[in-house]
């Protein structure tokens, strides 16, 4: 058994709860730093042109609308996963 698991085993149930729940907190929050650089990344390569070091008003608008539906259709997704695992 690895020293991780045996450091599991000497916990009470609340902590290892506790620890379980920090773990998977944190893995959600590396997902959700994983998809919004896909996003960033996405919608930078629809929007942008070669106007220079900035975009143009074309461009930002792009980008705002690009990212609005990136993140509905994120929101839809996990809505409906979330009524599966009900």
């Amino acid at each position: 058994m690895s020293n991780a698991a045996e450091a599991l085993g000497q916990l009470s149930p609340e902590q290892r709860q506790s620890v379980m729940m920090q773990a998977q907190q944190e893995a959600n929050q590396q997902i959700m730093q994983q998809m919004m650089e896909k996003m960033i990344s996405h919608c930078f390569k629809k929007c942008a042109g070669s106007s220079g070091d900035k975009l143009d008003s074309r461009e930002q608008s792009c980008m705002a609308s690009c990212q609005d539906r990136y993140l509905d259709t994120r929101a839809q997704v996990q809505e409906a996963l979330e009524k599966r695992q009900r």
